[in-house]
């Protein structure tokens, strides 16, 4: 994850409308800024990064499945990239996307609940919600599967998991088309982060 492209997630969002972001200040958390996050740049913005490099590092373990110290190094980034609590350093913004993820759903439900929120956000908070909790359960598995990787004793045992972990990692922003309809949309099991960014587009395009 470079810095220009770390710099352009955390401003994708900064022309919510200013009307918007004085009446809903839960929008303007998750699009544009929050005070906790690196650099104060949205939650959303701030998964979208940190999935980037569990992505990346997910991609960099399953290179190699027969080396067992590469998968093991690799993972742990993944790790740190999701939670830096439990991998405290690494390539991340030692945010990760539990906390973003968790942080998006919440306020975004918080502006749905806001007087006069309006109709595009109370119809579109739901499903930016769901699609960031679906990025939620799959980090939480991954650190599940990365938990067991870390505690393999060979390459063998390893490798299936990395490539499962390198699996959940692409559905974190790309979700999967569960139901098999030819699409993704924002349903449970479905939707990933870029599913909740379409639709924190037609929020703050509302």
């Amino acid at each position: 994850m470079n810095s220009t492209h770390v710099a352009s997630l955390a401003t994708a969002f900064l022309l919510v409308p200013m009307a918007l972001a004085a009446q809903n200040p839960h929008v303007g958390h998750v699009a544009t800024g929050f005070a906790n996050t690196p650099d104060g740049m949205g939650l959303l913005p701030a998964a979208e990064a940190e999935a980037a490099v569990a992505r990346q590092h997910a991609d960099l373990a399953a290179r190699d499945l027969s080396s067992l110290s590469s998968m093991k190094t690799h993972v742990a980034h993944v790790q740190h990239a999701l939670n830096p609590t439990v991998v405290e350093n690494g390539p991340g913004l030692g945010y990760g996307v539990v906390a973003a993820a968790e942080g998006v759903a919440r306020h975004i439900e918080l502006a749905a609940g806001v007087d006069g929120a309006g109709d595009m956000v109370t119809r579109h908070a739901p499903h930016v919600a769901q699609s960031a909790r679906n990025a939620l359960a799959r980090a939480q598995r991954i650190l599940e599967l990365a938990t067991q990787v870390q505690a393999a004793d060979n390459a063998a045992s390893a490798g299936p998991m990395v490539q499962d972990i390198q699996t959940l990692a692409a559905e974190l922003v790309d979700g999967v088309d569960a139901d098999g309809d030819g699409s993704v949309g924002w349903q449970e099991g479905e939707g990933g982060l870029a599913t909740a960014r379409q639709h924190l587009g037609f929020i703050v395009g509302g």
